[in-house]
């Protein structure tokens, strides 16, 4: 039974870039898991946009191939009901020229009533995004409406500044939404709520307990066909100063007296603030071997496919505590894993291994949260080991997860902003991190199936990195 609290009212949902690479893998396959889950509004269309000549028809059978292709699979929901709803407006979309955008809307609000709101979903590269927020300006289509920007959101302290200025000219904050879908995983959210909500690890939620915390990402697969996506980014500014940066504000963030919206963003948003500048001291980046011979790829590329960074959060709370972030492609294993080493007590039992009392957050999936410890082996000697109890959260009660994007389209939807970006964190992280972009090293090779450069290792201290030791 769906609360009705959660159903949005009649919304018509304008999705640029609705024929191009993410909508086709994400926001497709999670706007049908929302009407699996009847999460949709009672009543509400989707307009795709695009510089193509496509019907109608060819474009509802587009999505259909992306359902088939990726899931969840049209046969599996209500398909012939979401196909019907489905709209698309070609010609491209600009303040000089709307093309067919703006009829094919008439059309939409002739059906719902003049009383839906838009939603706009720029699926799009970060070039684009302010000529098309010009465009919804100037055209009449931003007041009352919601705005979603995908990451980046800039790509330089600079650039970050301009697209700030050019969103805040046609929209209000509040009506802005900078998605991060790292902060839409089940797992992810639970970082907040375990801590706030137990008095078992609110209490030693600080340096004096914690010996550090492990953010590790890597990824197995290569760069494959996004070559040149991944030429003007890198894992600099594809996942570090991204999803890396956003999941260490959620564990770093000062306690809220609520799961309010606007509280956590506001302590999220405020540790970050009190990240330390990166120098190249405390990074390691690198390429992996091959990479090169990439089609796409210049020959003499240095971007890089992995990075390591040692972050600090200059407040009371963390002073000492490193944040050790990695992530990187062609890598041994692929997990989202955030890791929270507790200190071992101060009389600490001889022969204890040297990690045991850790606290992870596996975001891949549906999520897990593992609980290790050290604990007496089994047998007749008094030999310790470390034993790990787990969480499936997708198992553990009887409401079904949802995947990020779907979780993050339905807050967008429904109008909470706690899991998006605000530009005060943004443009600190462009503090913390905007000299690495412009001064980088060559990176330094290493063997695909590896787990990065040697270089990174000395990063993580005696004990190393807790993923690679489970």
């Amino acid at each position: 039974m769906v609360d009705r609290r959660l159903v949005p009212p009649p919304t018509v949902i304008v999705l640029f870039g609705a024929t191009g690479d993410l909508a086709h893998r994400l926001v497709l396959p999670a706007l049908f898991r929302l009407a699996q889950e009847g999460l949709l509004p009672e009543d509400w269309r989707l307009v795709g946009n695009g510089r193509g000549d496509v019907s109608h028809e060819n474009f509802q059978e587009r999505v259909r191939k992306s359902l088939e292709e990726l899931g969840p699979k049209p046969d599996d929901g209500p398909w012939e009901e979401f196909r019907s709803r489905l709209r698309f407006a070609g010609g491209g979309f600009d303040a000089a020229d709307p093309g067919s955008l703006l009829d094919v809307l008439k059309e939409a609000h002739e059906e719902l009533g003049q009383t839906a709101r838009y939603v706009h979903y720029l699926a799009v590269p970060p070039t684009a995004f302010a000529k098309l927020t010009e465009g919804i300006g100037e055209h009449g289509l931003a007041r009352g409406s919601r705005v979603v920007y995908e990451k980046p959101f800039g790509t330089s302290m600079e650039s970050f500044r301009e697209l700030d200025r050019a969103a805040h000219k046609v929209f209000e904050e509040s009506q802005i939404y900078r998605i991060d879908h790292f902060l839409g995983k089940e797992a992810a959210q639970d970082i907040h709520v375990l801590r706030f909500a137990n008095g078992l690890f609110a209490r030693s939620w600080d340096r004096r307990h914690i010996d550090s915390v492990q953010i590790d990402v890597p990824e197995t697969l290569d760069v494959a066909t996004r070559a040149d996506f991944y030429e003007h980014t890198g894992a600099i500014l594809d996942m570090l100063v991204t999803h890396l940066f956003q999941l260490a504000g959620e564990v770093a963030m000062e306690p809220c007296d609520n799961l309010d919206a606007e509280c956590i963003a506001a302590a999220r948003e405020e540790v970050i603030g009190c990240f330390r500048k990166l120098t190249w001291d405390d990074v390691v980046v690198g390429q992996y071997e091959g990479y090169r011979d990439t089609d796409g790829v210049a020959p003499g590329s240095r971007t890089e496919t992995f990075v390591a960074a040692r972050l600090w959060v200059d407040n009371d709370r963390w002073e000492g505590v490193p944040f050790l972030l990695r992530t990187g492609k062609c890598l041994a294993e692929s997990r989202q894993r955030v890791t929270v080493r507790f200190r071992a007590p101060e009389r600490c039992l001889a022969g204890a291994p040297p990690l045991g009392n850790c606290l992870s957050f596996e975001l891949s999936g549906d999520g897990e949260i593992d609980l290790t410890v050290v604990a007496k082996q089994p047998g007749v000697t008094l030999s310790l080991g470390t034993a790990t109890t787990k969480l499936p959260l997708g198992k553990a009660f009887h409401t079904p997860s949802l995947p990020a994007y779907s979780r993050l389209i339905h807050d967008v939807l429904i109008g909470d902003r706690s899991l998006f970006t605000r530009p005060d964190g943004l443009e600190h992280v462009w503090e913390v991190a905007g000299d690495l972009l412009v001064d980088k090293p060559e990176p330094i090779g290493y063997p695909k199936g590896s787990w990065g450069p040697q270089e990174a290792q000395a990063l993580a201290g005696p004990d190393g990195w807790v993923l690679q030791h489970r």
